[in-house]
């Protein structure tokens, strides 16, 4: 298996003891569309940086298709990085704005304006070359950047926040092209996000993030049926967290007890590693809680408080013994019944619908 990207165990301390990453280690495989998830701070943006060669590593090692770039300058490792601001000049044309890696590695002319060409070929704006970029809109600029950002063929493409200047209509289409960009040149995507949309939507692998620490790896997929920490499971969709003690194992089930109730968890060969008797927590997605007693292993009663309105979905919200809430996401033509404020129900789900995380 080849792998175009390797971080072992890497850490970023700043003058005065700041750690801004803690012991990152991770594989990314040649063609992956890898996205970075967590919110501002969390150290994903320094990650990338390093890979790139923009921050300097503390300890441990980077490698780019094989070779250890950990102290090469960024002009010899094989990434190229696309920023959120697109970073364009603005006294360039798109056709020049584009050329420019290929002119400082002395590239003679007559060969770099195939090269050009063909790139703004792919992106779309062949017949926009000898605009500059306040001609442009906001996704002609971000698709010159990708193409300056590609011309010079990186084994791996580092993009910072690419959308994040986009309006949301203008990002939803670009979103598609960026995967089918990625997909048809082959190459190797490491994108920084703070939005669970375009993670769970580009990428084939998701790290999340927090505090400096990875706190999972793994497919869209994964992720967001099942998180392995308390943060990942209250940052990626739309879960309710429990918090109670484990008091049995028998086979695949275990029996967390929270606020006088007992809920029945399904475990799986990773989640047998939790002892009896320790603090846990459990997540229950909001799409699997029913409500109703529906004949299911959990059942609670809530008390109505909201509905939050969500187009052709919405969510009950309910408070629970514990004084905690309980998210209800339903189609909307399944809401039609209309709760009332202060109604009492009954919410339910399978034990298979519960998933063990760290806390």
């Amino acid at each position: 298996m080849a792998f175009d990207v390797v971080l072992e165990h890497v850490n970023k301390v700043y003058p005065g003891g700041a750690r801004a990453v803690i012991d990152f280690s991770a594989e990314i495989e040649h063609g992956e569309f890898v996205a970075m998830l967590g919110p501002s701070g969390c150290g994903k943006t320094t990650t990338l940086r390093m890979i790139g060669g923009l921050e300097e590593v503390t300890t441990g090692r980077i490698f780019v298709a094989g070779k250890d770039v950990t102290d090469m300058p960024p002009s010899q490792r094989a990434t190229s990085m696309m920023f959120q601001s697109f970073a364009l000049f603005p006294h360039r044309t798109v056709f020049q704005n584009v050329e420019f890696s290929l002119k400082m590695a002395r590239i003679p002319s007559e060969a770099r304006q195939p090269q050009v060409e063909e790139m703004l070929d792919k992106v779309g704006l062949r017949s926009f070359a000898n605009r500059r970029p306040h001609e442009l809109s906001g996704g002609q600029q971000q698709r010159v950047a990708l193409a300056r950002a590609l011309i010079s063929k990186p084994t791996v493409l580092l993009l910072d926040e690419p959308l994040g200047a986009l309006d949301y209509s203008l990002r939803q289409s670009m979103m598609v092209e960026l995967k089918n960009f990625q997909r048809e040149l082959g190459i190797t995507f490491i994108m920084v996000t703070h939005s669970q949309a375009e993670a769970l939507s580009l990428a084939d692998k998701v790290v999340v993030m927090s505090d400096a620490i990875v706190q999972q790896i793994g497919t869209p997929r994964e992720i967001y049926t099942r998180p392995a920490t308390r943060f990942v499971a209250e940052f990626i969709g739309n879960n309710n967290v429990f918090d109670g003690t484990l008091l049995s194992k028998t086979g695949s089930m275990a029996i967390v007890e929270s606020h006088g109730h007992q809920y029945y968890v399904r475990l799986s060969t990773k989640e047998n590693l939790f002892k009896v008797g320790q603090p846990v927590s459990f997540s229950v997605r909001s799409d699997l809680v029913n409500i109703g007693a529906d004949n299911l292993a959990n059942q609670i009663t809530g008390v109505f408080l909201d509905t939050e309105f969500m187009g052709s979905l919405e969510t009950d919200v309910f408070r629970v013994n514990g004084g905690g809430l309980v998210h209800v996401e339903r189609h909307r033509k399944h809401t039609e019944e209309g709760l009332k404020r202060g109604d009492k129900v009954a919410l339910s789900w399978a034990a298979d619908s519960a998933v063990l995380v760290l806390r």
